[in-house]
């Protein structure tokens, strides 16, 4: 473990003086200390970091839940549930069709829709906080797309999860997505009418008791919430958005902090101890193509996105870049694939695809300044050597984003 954060922050050091991502020298630490590559072995078996690798993931999904409040929810419901869809009818519909292309199976074109489909929240999280944009005007519409993603992700492993291990009967079926859905519809009643009561009981100036309360309310929802066939993340989640909300909730995103970052750096250097570079030729064209296709579906929706909130070129491209990395839950639909005796194909190449875009994901966002210059309505450059447009400041008014990780205090935020 000590290895493997001394790795993660060496390589991040080094990538960090020539302008490279983060995330995508964490997953490469785990390649290259991992049972595929030659040379040092520092962890023989991924599943040995699996558990810190779990918390990572949970960790990295609950700072997002603080970071979006219900009130937000109410304020812009429509709006985001317009843009999630447009983007989830793009991405899932083209990675179905994708799927069913490939000529690999029903099951694993259903798989490969979820892949395609839907970003990772633990990227997308990491690229906001990286570029410094949790205060542009677009961040909302961003958070509202990755919510509406993880309400779709729950309902979609519920449906899917059936099909994959082979229920019995439709019965079984039935009664494997109705618990699902129940506990999901419990944890929305909860976030929305339980923030009183929940303030009430985690309320403390203790900060040691308020780090164990936190963590264990976050970590055992999340437990909970796989056991019932609902993604631990979600369950992580929902915790996040109820305590954002409560007296405690800005003390609560100044200490979760340092966990989020060290448990997400083993969130991203075990996935890359899960690759292995052997089987990334087998499905190299098929790779490229789905990234081609991935990046094109995300300029698609960046663009239906700016259009619903009235925004011009430089947010839509910055919607459709950040939003453009996969991760997290493409691993789980590998290891369900896997589990299910699948396509053996499958499994590199969601590892190439997701590695791919998790190295392309935060390169383009913080380049996105070129792809405004190609949007309707965006500036052709104004000629060699020219500035990029600075990003839009940040929001003010009711309608401001709260900044993590920052000292500045944010309008709109209560």
């Amino acid at each position: 473990m000590g290895g493997a954060f001394l790795a993660a922050a060496v390589l991040a050091r080094v990538g960090g003086r020539i302008g490279l991502p983060t995330i995508p020298l964490f997953i490469l630490a785990g390649i290259l200390l991992g049972p595929h590559t030659p040379g040092v072995v520092l962890v023989g078996d991924p599943h040995e970091l699996e558990m810190l690798s779990a918390l990572g993931l949970v960790l990295l999904l609950f700072y997002l839940g603080l970071e979006f409040h219900i009130d937000d929810l109410k304020a812009g419901g429509k709006k985001m549930a317009v843009a999630g869809g447009s983007y989830l009818l793009l991405n899932v519909g083209a990675g179905l069709a994708f799927g069913f292309l490939l000529g690999w199976g029903t099951s694993e074109a259903l798989v490969l829709a979820g892949v395609l489909g839907i970003s990772s929240s633990a990227i997308v999280t990491k690229v906001l906080v990286d570029t410094g944009r949790l205060g542009n005007p677009e961040t909302k519409p961003i958070l509202g797309i990755i919510v509406v993603e993880d309400v779709f992700l729950a309902l979609y492993l519920a449906a899917l999860q059936p099909i994959l291990s082979g229920a019995d009967s439709l019965s079984a079926a039935l009664v494997d997505g109705g618990k699902a859905f129940g506990f999901l519809l419990l944890l929305a009643l909860a976030a929305r009418f339980g923030t009183r009561l929940v303030s009430k009981l985690i309320n403390t100036r203790d900060d040691e008791l308020l780090v164990i309360s936190f963590l264990g309310a976050a970590v055992f929802v999340a437990g909970v919430s796989e056991w019932f066939g609902v993604a631990d993340a979600i369950g992580a989640f929902m915790v996040g958005l109820m305590l954002g909300s409560t007296s405690s909730g800005e003390r609560i995103m100044k200490l979760v902090h340092p966990l989020r970052d060290a448990f997400g750096a083993i969130f991203f250097f075990a996935f890359g101890l899960s690759i292995d570079p052997g089987d990334l030729p087998v499905v190299l064209w098929p790779v490229l193509a789905a990234v081609a296709l991935t990046l094109l579906m995300n300029v698609l929706a960046g663009l239906a996105a700016a259009r619903i909130y009235r925004f011009d070129a430089r947010p839509a491209a910055n919607i459709a870049t950040t939003l453009l990395a996969r991760g997290e839950f493409a691993l789980i639909l590998a290891t369900m694939a896997a589990t299910a005796g699948l396509d053996s194909r499958l499994s590199p190449f969601i590892a190439g695809y997701v590695l791919l875009l998790a190295v392309l994901g935060p390169l383009a966002a913080g380049r996105s300044h070129w792809l405004a210059r190609l949007l309707p309505g965006g500036r052709p450059p104004a000629g060699p050597g020219a500035a990029p447009k600075p990003d839009p400041e940040p929001a003010s008014g009711p309608e401001a984003v709260s900044l993590p990780g920052t000292a500045e205090a944010v309008p709109g935020r209560r």
